[in-house]
């Protein structure tokens, strides 16, 4: 069954809605300028949640903006940790250094996979990896916002999936990826 245009067109209305909702989307500025600030005034008081424990990860395809795609359903053999997020959105823009970060240190161990939820895609996405000469993330996409529906539109947010694809945690909004409990509870996961 084929879903008529005007709906796709409304369900991704209704998803910018959502994303637009989840994050302050005019603190683009005061998000570059909060280097000093503590992790709770930059945004960043999202908290590890464990009630989705088990769910697997959605078999979404992801793209990068050369339109090479990814499946992340058919990641399996290490962890991965997937993070949404957006160029507008402060707490995201916080974040991604420190996931750049967490990727090179656990590089062996466990695959970050961050992917923007902008509407305007590549056209914002390729500029501000480009700026920030990240090490370790690469841009991917999600064209249809697939995975904004499938986490409420809440950005950012962060899962971490065991090796074979089931969720350990979440964590919805800004968080210290830096800091030694978010370390600890992936070593915990990882059962170091």
């Amino acid at each position: 069954m084929s879903v008529p245009v005007s709906w796709r067109f409304s369900l991704t209305i209704l998803a910018s809605v959502l994303l637009l909702g989840g994050c302050d989307r005019g603190a683009d500025d005061a998000a570059q300028q909060q280097g000093e600030l503590s992790a709770e005034k930059q945004g960043l008081s999202g908290e590890i949640d464990r009630s989705f424990a088990g769910e697997l990860m959605p078999a979404v395809n992801v793209t990068d903006p050369d339109g090479r795609q990814l499946n992340l359903g058919a990641l399996q053999g290490r962890p991965v940790l997937l993070n949404l997020w957006a160029t507008w959105c402060a707490p995201c823009v916080v974040e991604m250094p420190m996931l750049d970060d967490l990727a090179g240190d656990l590089d062996e161990q466990v695959q970050v996979i961050t992917v923007s939820q902008d509407l305007r895609g590549a056209e914002l996405m390729t500029p501000f990896f480009e700026e920030r000469k990240f090490a370790y993330l690469e841009p991917w996409l999600d064209p249809e916002n697939q995975l904004g529906f499938r986490f409420n539109g809440v950005l950012p947010m962060t899962v971490l999936y065991d090796a074979e694809g089931r969720e350990v945690f979440r964590v919805a909004g800004g968080y210290d990826w830096g800091g030694e409990e978010a370390r600890a509870a992936i070593g915990e996961a990882l059962g170091e």
